[in-house]
């Protein structure tokens, strides 16, 4: 009698501990799953970064060949194309690493700088308007054009990067596949763009 109850308890252990080997194995296969997720989500918010930089990148240029061009008629202006220029160099310091998008103060720094670039150019911009010969200037013409495709630009590239940010950071709040990620992945969460950045004027262009 012994030995009977002693076969049914063996296979009960049995299949309790292939229900438990299952489990250990699901639990870290989701949890894999989770990781490599969120990885690819934090990826694409570097990736929509680096789209954000290279546009800013690309206006900071238009700008200094638009203060060159600026400058051949309008010299006596120097006041106004020194501030365009300091609010340029003041912008090229500011580089924004993948670290860097986890702290708000630092996108909030990188947008003050962007910020003062554009009002200073939107100042420059209207000196322009007491100069005919200069609004008439094909090269002035051509890098007014392409500063307009840049905003635009800009802002389909800062768009991208707030959705992937929301992507992210509303994914790391879920539970359980957020908190793996966060406490197993070291996914952290990113900063960005305030309600007052997003709607930030860009400078006018048309004349």
């Amino acid at each position: 009698m012994a030995k009977l109850t002693e076969k049914p308890l063996f296979w009960t252990g049995m299949v309790v501990f292939v229900l438990v080997i299952f489990s250990i194995v699901g639990i870290f296969y989701y949890s894999v799953r989770c990781v490599n997720h969120f990885v690819v989500l934090d990826e694409n918010v570097t990736a929509a970064w680096a789209q954000v930089e290279n546009q800013y990148q690309r206006r900071a240029d238009l700008i200094n060949n638009l203060v060159n061009t600026v400058k051949g008629y309008a010299a006596h202006e120097q006041d106004t194309l020194e501030k365009v220029t300091k609010a340029r160099q003041q912008v090229a310091q500011y580089t924004i690493t993948s670290q860097d998008l986890n702290s708000p103060q630092a996108l909030r720094n990188f947008e003050q700088a962007q910020q003062s670039l554009t009002e200073a150019l939107s100042r420059m911009l209207l000196v322009v308007e007491r100069y005919p010969d200069l609004k008439a200037n094909q090269n002035f013409l051509a890098l007014q054009s392409q500063l307009e495709g840049t905003e635009n630009r800009i802002a389909v590239a800062r768009q991208d990067y707030i959705q992937a940010v929301f992507a992210l950071n509303s994914g790391l709040r879920q539970f359980p596949a957020g908190w793996i990620a966060r406490n197993f992945g070291g996914i952290q969460s990113k900063a960005s763009f305030s309600s007052a950045e997003q709607t930030a004027k860009v400078p006018e262009v048309q004349f």
